[in-house]
């Protein structure tokens, strides 16, 4: 028995603690977007359905000697493609579609050895039954869940935070070869003859053992499995893109999720359906309202434990319920096939579907609904107060999300959902009002306003003021011509500041944004400066283009939401330095509500020999033009750093001793955590 065991847990541990370590290597390579790992979780779901689809039909189709000697034939194989590190080729050019460019990459590097971990559950299992007929096979999908969930608890506080990203990678796959190694071992061992000679045994007073599922069953498995990857993703996307898109809260749902399958396969009967009815439907009820929260934005405080917890007892309930309705071992293939479809159906609908379909993620108040109709089925043989409470439910989020959009709807006049997020416009009041200003909105975040007062819209608003740390990096330069580079668009407010002569490079990954800021805004057209963008990764760009001799470099890519980790690394300040004039300025917008970027970048720019300070504006209260901003100037122009306006403004930065040099192959953001 041990060695079905250990098979299982090295393949579960390594299958999910696969997921962050090859996320955390492509997502600079697709602009530092939460997509990314949406897009991540929607193969690896795939690879799933497909590794379940391979241990139904050998296990039913194959004589179990075939069966050992075709899977060892594809462990061995699979050990052709390691170690798992991404091929530079997959580096996108700048205007590729990045769903498919990342399904490419993925299976190119971990196709063959994530489909094979993914068979392992069931087919040892499976392995397991037949050898062993009287144990409790179902133990071992419990098992196999808590390898799962030990290697992402592991991940962010003991692996990311002290390991290389390379160093990840080589660890994973010498895992692997020991994973290869006790798969064979194990079907080898199912072959000896006393096992066979056992199962035989048993098998006419088992091989009818329990009643065969119908066709109810397969649609129940389906839909409870599939809503439980729906509201993973669904939960996932709304509080990294509508409350704190910072990378822990990527995981955070996905150990929840794994949890509440340990608890329900377990076997020790943690769900009982009389205890999770009443938290289930207030839960639901709390996260509709939580939706729009009386028309305000949740406090983060507020939101995450909110819906994380919901995303628990939902999953609790979805799971319970699929282990209440567990088949007998000999259709444990069958039923781990169904989980698997309906959690690769509830990955594509969210990760692929909903973005083409919705503007905006109206999926997660649309996963209320269904979660409390599906109670309401579930429960209908039961007192009809119960299921009419369902009804109720259902009811409610439906208003709740009714109101939520409506919200949303009001004052806006453009809003779309790309790969990247969501893009609102709207205006704060009515167009010939000389103080109406009409705003860009990433999710939650504002990218930049504009006053629609024809004498007001060319000044420079929000973080440009000429106060601000950006302000006075392009005032040291007023009296010559201007180069100017810009990595992050957002409205296109910093062209304001142009004058005849100049020339400014912008340099924005999301194409919408940019279609966005030239349609909706006119800061690009009325700028006296010649502007040129760029689409694409702005480090992928720089990284190719030749030496465009800017006099200031505006990084512009950290405010609130979540940062691209590697526009602010060792390697990332080299490759700025290569585009600069021997006085220029790089100037990184560090505002941040979650992060204090300041002494990471204080840190990468003493290790490089150059300059830097801090610059806090805080503008008067009375002035609604600017908001409070932090910039870290950094330059090798020592004048510019001891000048009076700088030296007015400048505020000290102190490095703690518990933060590191970050480096492409190496970052902490726990540590920064403010």
């Amino acid at each position: 028995m041990v060695i079905y065991a250990a098979t299982i847990f090295v393949s579960a541990f390594l299958l999910f603690l696969v997921q962050p370590v090859i996320a955390k290597q492509i997502l600079p390579w697709f602009g530092g977007s939460a997509a990314v790992w949406t897009t991540c979780l929607v193969f690896f779901q795939f690879l799933l359905l497909f590794g379940y689809a391979y241990s139904d039909f050998t296990t039913r189709r194959l004589k179990p000697r075939n069966q050992v000697w075709l899977h060892c034939a594809l462990l061995l194989t699979s050990l052709a493609v390691l170690p798992i590190i991404p091929d530079a080729v997959w580096k996108p050019a700048g205007d590729e579609e990045p769903v498919g460019r990342i399904l490419g990459l993925l299976a190119a590097t971990i196709g063959l050895p994530y489909f094979l971990l993914a068979t392992t559950g069931p087919l040892v299992q499976a392995w397991f039954a037949r050898s062993f007929p009287t144990g409790t096979v179902y133990r071992l999908f419990a098992l196999s869940n808590f390898a799962s969930l030990l290697a992402l608890m592991a991940y962010p506080p003991l692996i990311e935070p002290w390991i290389p990203t390379r160093t990840q990678s080589l660890t994973w796959s010498a895992g692997y070869v020991l994973f290869a190694v006790l798969c064979a071992l194990a079907g080898f061992f199912s072959l000896r003859a006393g096992t066979l000679r056992a199962a035989a045994t048993v098998k006419s007073e088992d091989e009818h053992a329990g009643a065969a599922p119908g066709a109810r069953h397969y649609i129940v498995w389906l839909l409870l499995a599939g809503m439980g990857s729906y509201m993973l993703l669904g939960v996932t996307n709304h509080i990294t893109q509508n409350v704190a898109s910072v990378p822990f809260l990527w995981i955070l749902p996905l150990i929840l999720y794994l949890v509440t399958f340990i608890l329900c396969f377990e076997g020790r009967g943690w769900y009982q359906r009389r205890f999770f009815l009443a938290p289930l439907a207030l839960i639901v009820l709390a996260m509709g309202w939580g939706l729009h929260a009386g028309g305000d934005i949740m406090e983060v405080t507020h939101a995450v434990p909110l819906y994380c917890a919901g995303l628990f007892v939902c999953c609790m309930f979805y799971h319970g319920e699929l282990a209440n309705l567990k088949p007998a071992p000999r259709y444990l293939t069958r039923f781990y096939l169904m989980i698997s479809l309906g959690g690769a159906l509830g990955g594509l609908f969210v990760g692929v579907v909903a973005p083409l379909v919705f503007v905006t993620y109206y999926e997660f108040g649309i996963g209320l609904i269904i979660t409390a109709l599906l109670a309401l089925y579930l429960l209908w043989p039961l007192p009809k107060w119960i299921p009419a409470s369902a009804l109720g439910v259902a009811l409610a989020s439906a208003y709740f999300l009714s109101e939520y959009i409506g919200d949303l709807k009001r004052g806006t006049i453009h809003m779309s959902r790309s790969f990247y997020g969501t893009l609102r416009v709207k205006d704060t009041g009515p167009i010939d009002e000389p103080t109406t200003v009409r705003r860009l909105m990433h999710g939650v975040i504002m990218h930049g306003e504009q006053y629609l007062e024809p004498n007001l819209r060319r000044q420079p608003t929000s973080y440009y003021g000429p106060q601000s740390g950006v302000g006075l990096a392009i005032k040291h330069y007023e009296k010559r011509p201007l180069r100017l580079g810009v990595i992050g668009l957002g409205t296109g407010t910093l062209a304001a500041w142009g004058k005849p002569g100049d020339m400014f490079r912008f340099y924005e990954l999301d194409p919408d944004v940019l279609a966005v800021a030239r349609k909706e805004f006119s800061y690009l057209g009325d700028s006296r400066a010649r502007i040129e963008t760029a689409i694409g990764d702005a480090r992928l760009n720089l990284e190719r283009e030749p030496a465009q001799r800017f006099d200031v470099l505006v990084i512009d890519a950290f405010s609130s939401d979540s940062i691209p980790v590697h526009l602010i690394t060792r390697e990332a300040l080299a490759v700025y330095m290569k585009h600069m004039q021997p006085d220029g300025i790089i100037a990184f917008h560090v505002t941040n509500r979650y992060l204090d970027l300041p002494p990471v970048v204080q840190k990468i720019a003493d290790a490089a020999g150059i300059g830097a300070v801090l610059v806090s504006h805080d503008p008067d209260e009375h002035d609604d033009r600017y908001s409070r901003t932090d910039w870290m100037l950094v330059t090798r122009d020592a004048s510019f750093l001891k000048s009076d306006p700088v030296q007015r403004v400048a505020t000290p930065v102190e490095v703690p001793a518990k933060i590191s040099l970050w480096t492409d192959n190496f970052n902490n953001l726990l540590r920064i955590l403010k």
